[in-house]
C-alpha cells in the first residue's frame, strides 16, 4: 500500500509550487530540447550563468537533480524524465490561455512529410480540423518517397510526418505511431474492358500499367504479386508517384493502376475508378512519425498530431468505396 503523503512532504511541495516561476519551466525546457547550456542561453536570449542560475534555483526548490552535466552536454534525469511532460504541458497551456485572450499571434509555418497516396483521402480533413484551431498559421505540405521524408525529419526540415515504418537505422531517434493500413489495389477508368471480367488475373502485358517507382514499399508489394503468379513486369509501365498524372493516365486511357487504396478512395467512391478484384497482401500500414528527442512540442503541432489521431480513429482513412468487381 503506498505511503500516504506526510504533512511536512505537502508543504515542502506546495512551497516549491509557489516559488516556481516560467522563467524556471522554459529554461528547464530550453536545456532538456538542446541539450547544451551555452545553446539554451542564446535560444532564450539570456547569459550561460543566468541559465545555470535559474537551474539551481529549480533544482533547490524541487530538491532533485535534473540534469548530469558533462563535457558533452546535460542529458535529463530519471527524475527529469518525469518532470519534463507535466512541465511542458503547463507552459503550452499558459500559452494557449493567453492566445485564448489576446487572440494568436502568426506562428512559425507547420512543415509535414507525407506520402502522395495519403494526400487524397486522409490529409484533407486533418488540414480542416488544424485550420479551425490554427486559422493563421501555414502549413507546408511535401510529398515524397517514404525514406526522402523521413531522413528529412530526422534532420529537422519537417515537423512531422505521415509515412511508412522504414529500416531501423533511419527510424532511429523517431517513433511510428500507427494510424491505419490500407491495401494495394488495382484501380481502372469506369467503362475499361477489364471491368465486369471474372478472370481474377487477365493478361497485364496486355494492359499499359502505372505503378510506383522501383524501390519504394509500395512497389516491392506489387513486384511480389506479379512474381507470385509467374508474372513479368511488362515493358513500357509508367513508374510515378504523382497521383494527378496516374489519374489522368487511367482516366484518359486503359492504363491499370496499382496504387494504395488511399490515393484512389475519391474516384472510388465517385464511381470514376472500379477496383479490380486482385488481393495483394498485406494491407501496408501508415503512421504518425515524430522526433522522440526530448523537447516540448508547439501548441500549433500538438494540435496538428490531435487531428491526425482523430481522423484515423474516426475512420477517415479508411470510407466506404465500390466493392472489387469480381
Amino acid at each position: 500500500m503506498p505511503r500516504a503523503a506526510a504533512p511536512s512532504d505537502e508543504r515542502a511541495a506546495d512551497a516549491a509550487l509557489s516559488r516556481i516561476r516560467l522563467r524556471h519551466l522554459q529554461c528547464f525546457l530550453a536545456v532538456a530540447k538542446l541539450g547544451n547550456l551555452r545553446r539554451a542561453a542564446a535560444a532564450l536570449s539570456i547569459t550561460q550563468p543566468a541559465v545555470t542560475k535559474t537551474l539551481n534555483e529549480l533544482e533547490a526548490l524541487l530538491g532533485k537533480p535534473l540534469f548530469v552535466r558533462s563535457r558533452l552536454g546535460s542529458t535529463l534525469t530519471a527524475e527529469a524524465q518525469a518532470f519534463l511532460q507535466h512541465a511542458s504541458d503547463s507552459v503550452g497551456s499558459l500559452g494557449l490561455a493567453v492566445h485564448s485572450v489576446r487572440g494568436r499571434p502568426d506562428a512559425t509555418p507547420l512543415a509535414i512529410g507525407v506520402l502522395p497516396t495519403a494526400t487524397p483521402s486522409f490529409l484533407p480533413g486533418v488540414l480542416r480540423a488544424f485550420a479551425a484551431q490554427w486559422p493563421a498559421v501555414p502549413v507546408r505540405v511535401h510529398t515524397g518517397r517514404n525514406a526522402q521524408l523521413v531522413e528529412a525529419l530526422r534532420k529537422r526540415e519537417f515537423d512531422a510526418v505521415i509515412g511508412r515504418l522504414s529500416d531501423p537505422e533511419l527510424m532511429a531517434g523517431l517513433s511510428f505511431e500507427h494510424l491505419y493500413a490500407e491495401p494495394v489495389v488495382a484501380v481502372v477508368r469506369a467503362g475499361h474492358a477489364l471491368v465486369g471480367k471474372t478472370r481474377r488475373t487477365p493478361d497485364l502485358a496486355a494492359w499499359p500499367l502505372v505503378l510506383p517507382p522501383a524501390g519504394t514499399l509500395i512497389r516491392q508489394v506489387v513486384d511480389g504479386f506479379l512474381q507470385q503468379r509467374g508474372l513479368a513486369t511488362p515493358a513500357g509501365v509508367v513508374e510515378t508517384l504523382d497521383i494527378a498524372l496516374a489519374r489522368a493516365l487511367v482516366l484518359q486511357g486503359d492504363n491499370l493502376w496499382f496504387t494504395p487504396l488511399g490515393a484512389a478512395q475519391p474516384d472510388l467512391a465517385a464511381g470514376t475508378l472500379r477496383r479490380l478484384a486482385f488481393t495483394l497482401t498485406p494491407d501496408e500500414p501508415v503512421g504518425l512519425i515524430l522526433r522522440t528527442e526530448p523537447a516540448a512540442a508547439s501548441a500549433s503541432l500538438r494540435t496538428f498530431v490531435a487531428a491526425v489521431r482523430s481522423a484515423a480513429a474516426t475512420g477517415r482513412a479508411k470510407p466506404s468505396v465500390r466493392k472489387p468487381i469480381r
